[in-house]
Formats: C-alpha cells, structure tokens, sequence
C-alpha cells in the first residue's frame, strides 16, 4: 500500500498526477499490492524512486553487458587511468579525475576491471544516482570515490532490512551456508532483483531464482545438505534521501 497526504491511495489517483512508462507502472502496481505501507509526501518524491529503480536495474543490465570481470579482492584490477588498485583489492579515485568519468569507464572498458559482487553492487548503485542526479550534482557528492565490497560514500544512503516483499531495483542476498571452504567467494551472492523473475548477480550473470541457487549450490561441499537460498531481505538507497539532492545547490566541480 502506498500513503500520501495522510491517505492510502490507488492507482488511478497516481496515475492521474503522473506520467508512467511501463517498468514504473508494474514497479507501483506491485507496491500498492503489497502488505507494507510506504510513505510518500508527494507524487514527485514517489516518482523519483520509481525512475531511480528503473535506473538501478539499467545499470545492472549495463554491467551484465560488459566485459567486468569477477574476482576476489586478490586479483582485482581497475583502469589506472581512472583509480588506483590498493593491495586489499580496493579501487580510489585517483585526483583531479572526474567521478563520473570514473564509474562510466567501468561500463565503457569492462575489460580494464576486475571485482567480486558486492563491487559490482555499489557500482551499480552509484551509476543510478548518477543517471538520476546528473554529473553535477553527483561529482559534487561523491568527490572521494572508494569501491571496495560494501564500503560507500554516506550520501549513498543504503538500507538494509529484514522484509518480505521487493521490488525491481533492490538488491538481495543468496546465502550458501555450505559453501566449499576451498570456494570462500561463493559462500553467496548479492544480485539485483531485475523483475519479472530475473536476478543479476555479477559473476553468475541474469538467472532466475532456481539458476542463482544451482549455480551456488555446484560450490557446496561434498556431502552438503543444505540447499542455498534467498534470504528475506533487500538493501536499497534511501530513495527519499536522495531526491531531496535534486533541490541543492551545487556550486561547480572540475
């Protein structure tokens, strides 16, 4: 269900005060079918999150696309032109380089990068808030780029929470709890819930439900009994956060 102006609402009063394309359509269709309550304070705030998963799911396609490789922190590798690979794996910004140039080469020459899922998580998410905020408002923001797992600039916003539902544009966690310890790195996989069934997961690429837990489960060891599975759970920005950055002022950056 969805709350505004201290009422629930329905679809056709939203749609009658916004103009949807289909991915926001089925995205708000599926909110507003939903047991939990979600606040807004005005059809453009609402709109903002839902062009923001869009963006989200995008972005995780455009990955998906690339030629990123996987790799654990011992062998990941970025573009030098760009950032500099610390000894933990980790990727930082390197001066007077614009951070929006940095994340777009990441998509533009895949090949130069290499990193393990929760990266690719992050990198996706901060090419979503560039897409949705514009470089100037991102370079202003996130000035001191720092990619390693689940590291990120506070402006980023991201929550975590224990649910039952999601929607396209959150990212979950496949948990492997019998993962071969000789395989530490596919003890799980965080993916971005595409829609329409689909995950993207980097390193295992789009699969439904069944195909991200098989593809876990052929790294379990010998004798496993315990299948991996998709916890109740979903990391998202704080959407409402972020649109309020539409609104500010951003004086010049680079």
């Amino acid at each position: 269900m969805i709350e505004m102006y201290g009422r629930i609402v329905t679809l056709p009063q939203l749609e009658s005060q916004m103009v949807l394309n289909e991915f926001e359509r089925k995205v708000l269709y599926q909110m507003l079918n939903s047991e939990a309550i979600y606040y807004y304070s005005s059809p453009n705030q609402l709109k903002f999150e839902l062009e923001m998963r869009q963006n989200i799911v995008q972005a995780a396609q455009l990955l998906n696309d690339s030629d990123a490789s996987f790799s654990t922190f011992k062998y990941a590798r970025s573009n030098p032109r760009y950032w500099y690979t610390e000894r933990n794996g980790a990727f930082k910004l390197l001066p007077g380089v614009r951070p929006s140039d940095a994340i777009n080469d990441i998509f533009a020459n895949g090949s130069e990068y290499a990193f393990e899922c929760a990266t690719g998580m992050v990198i996706i998410l901060y090419k979503a808030v560039l897409h949705s905020l514009g470089e100037k408002r991102f370079n202003y923001l996130f000035q001191d780029l720092y990619l390693w797992a689940w590291q990120y600039d506070k402006d980023l916003n991201l929550e975590t929470t224990r649910r039952y539902d999601y929607f396209p544009g959150d990212i979950l966690y496949f948990d492997n709890p019998d993962v071969d310890p000789s395989t530490p790195y596919w003890q799980g996989e965080n993916a971005v819930y595409m829609g329409n069934g689909l995950y993207f997961g980097h390193g295992i690429g789009i699969e439904t439900r069944e195909g991200m837990i098989e593809v876990l489960n052929s790294f379990r060891y010998p004798g496993a009994m315990q299948s991996a599975f998709l916890l109740e759970q979903a990391t998202r920005p704080n959407f409402k956060k972020l649109y309020e950055y539409t609104f500010m002022y951003t004086p010049q950056y680079m």
